[in-house]
């Protein structure tokens, strides 16, 4: 495993793992240059919390849902602007990079003091339980093939987008093709 941590353009972890396995592939990835990128669902508890805030200085992007910023963070999401408040709190709390899922609101990212903003796109969504799962793989491949994190929030966007349009988990998880026909390329 390290020495495809150490090859890989980017890792991607969940707090679904165990917080020691996160920690130890974070610190790895870490010391090789390899992008940390780290989804934190299901929503941590209170102990979790806590471990994930002392792995956040070894996270180059920290994806939340709605839901999962506003509990780390501490602060109610009403809408675009609470938002960008709680990645600015993750920021300061040492993510270097937070991208906040908002469902059919989009999604934003906090990067080198910029804010992104990317609108959803348009779907009938008809199971949306894949949609995140889906987001971070394709912004992961995104940034693992060198796009700027704008670019590749569209592509997570899209991926999220296309997935929600269909029933269960790993079928509805999109083509490379449809992504790159919905982001226009």
């Amino acid at each position: 495993a390290a020495d495809a941590i150490a090859q890989a353009g980017c890792a991607a972890a969940a707090t679904g793992n165990a917080a020691s396995r996160n920690s130890g592939a974070a610190a790895l990835a870490h010391t090789h240059g390899t992008r940390v990128l780290l989804n934190p669902a299901p929503a941590p508890d209170e102990s979790e919390r806590a471990e994930l805030v002392r792995l956040l200085p070894l996270i180059d992007v920290l994806i939340p849902n709605e839901s999962e910023a506003a509990l780390l963070a501490g602060v109610a999401l009403h809408d675009g602007a609470t938002a960008a408040q709680a990645a600015r709190a993750l920021q300061q709390q040492g993510a270097r990079s937070v991208v906040v899922t908002l469902g059919r609101q989009g999604a934003l990212l906090l990067h080198e003091g910029q804010l992104y903003q990317q609108a959803a796109y348009p779907v009938q969504a008809v199971d949306t339980t894949a949609a995140g799962d889906a987001f971070v793989g394709a912004f992961a491949v995104a940034l693992a093939e060198g796009l700027a994190p704008h670019e590749a929030l569209r592509r997570g966007a899209a991926a999220g987008a296309l997935a929600a349009t269909q029933l269960g988990a790993q079928p509805s998880l999109p083509q490379r093709a449809a992504i790159e026909r919905m982001v226009g390329e």
